[in-house]
């Protein structure tokens, strides 16, 4: 009996331990969005238990191929059923293209090119947590990331904040993304194109390249030649099931900013040209709204870009182009995990898209 009881005890003393060991990596709130974190791998985003989003955080140099794999952080989307990602990781086309992501292909600065798009020569290291919340109503973390070049040292220090809420009417998600950049290395330029930098989203590989389409707030809306859209939005057919991603512009962010809405693959996002005087910061402000099914009404996206914007008013509701994914994109062969990243600095950025 004494020996029944003392394994009963230690069981419990188990069962005791692991539970406190998962509360210690928990933030959560009684109902509504809750935090889990799997330390030095992934910090998952919870929402009424199911998970609605994963921060990929790991960063593991042990060998070339884990190195590309985890060479930056970024933000998974999940499906409505908490399942899978509806975004791209490091694998299948431009492998680099990877769920919310950011990054320029050319950042010049005190006599270097560095390439925090494709992450050459160095990586995009998480560093800590520095703050982490979650409540009936959301969750928010902020993380600092330094843009590291091939010796290790910082280029960029990056503070990222992300809050997830649930999304107006229809919309699934809410995603609000800022970034407080910081130029380390000397004063920095961020340069490249459209299709080469800035704040991204990338769907998932397996998607239906012939049913991406995109829409935009104007009448004959050119994407390549239009700058400063308050938003874009896309949708992509994933396994059968239609989802639509509304890309914000935040009315403080940098003028001239371009969307590369085009391609049937599903990556888009907003990329600027900026300057930041050494030691000064940049901060730039997106928000995604994440929907299963069709493209969301122009009257719920405008309300919530105003919202998102601090618009004392309400806008008038654009009118919208829908335009077809370009099936002409280049489709050149992905870049597999087991490629060695570059030793050094380029001296010229990448031409990969």
């Amino acid at each position: 009996m004494k020996s029944f009881r003392a394994r009963c005890t230690v069981w419990i003393l188990v069962v005791m331990v692991a539970w406190l060991c998962w509360a210690a990596n928990s933030v959560a709130g009684a109902e509504g969005f809750s935090l889990r974190d799997k330390p030095g791998e992934y910090l998952d985003v919870l929402h009424d238990g199911r998970v609605a989003a994963r921060y990929m955080y790991a960063c593991d140099t042990s060998t070339p191929e884990r190195t590309v794999e985890t060479n930056k952080p970024y933000l998974h989307v999940f499906d409505a059923a908490g399942r899978a990602p509806i975004t791209n990781g490091p694998a299948g086309l431009y492998p680099h293209h990877r769920g919310i992501f950011i990054g320029w292909n050319k950042i010049e600065c005190a006599g270097q090119v560095y390439n925090s798009w494709a992450v050459r020569d160095g990586v995009m290291l998480h560093k800590q947590f520095q703050h982490r919340q979650a409540d009936a109503r959301q969750a928010a973390f902020t993380a600092l990331v330094h843009w590291n070049d091939a010796q290790g040292a910082p280029y960029v220090e990056e503070t990222r904040t992300m809050t997830l809420r649930r999304g107006p009417g229809a919309a699934r998600l809410l995603i609000d993304f800022t970034a407080l950049l910081k130029a380390v290395c000397g004063d920095m330029k961020l340069g490249g194109n459209a299709d080469h930098g800035g704040v991204q989203y990338r769907a998932a590989n397996e998607l239906d390249l012939d049913k991406t389409v995109y829409v935009f707030p104007k009448l004959n809306a050119d994407p390549k030649a239009d700058v400063d859209y308050p938003w874009v939005g896309m949708s992509y057919t994933l396994a059968g099931q239609r989802y639509s991603v509304v890309h914000m512009n935040h009315a403080q962010n940098p003028q001239g900013t371009l969307y590369s809405a085009y391609r049937d693959y599903g990556r888009f996002g907003a990329f600027f040209e900026g300057q930041i005087a050494k030691g000064q910061t940049l901060t730039v402000k997106y928000r995604l709204l994440v929907a299963d099914g069709e493209m969301l009404d122009a009257a719920l996206v405008q309300a919530s870009w105003d919202e998102f914007a601090g618009k004392a008013s309400a806008s008038p509701v654009p009118p919208t182009t829908v335009r077809p994914a370009d099936a002409k994109a280049a489709k050149k062969p992905a870049v597999k995990p087991t490629e060695k990243p570059a030793a050094k600095a380029a001296p010229v950025p990448s031409k990969q898209p």
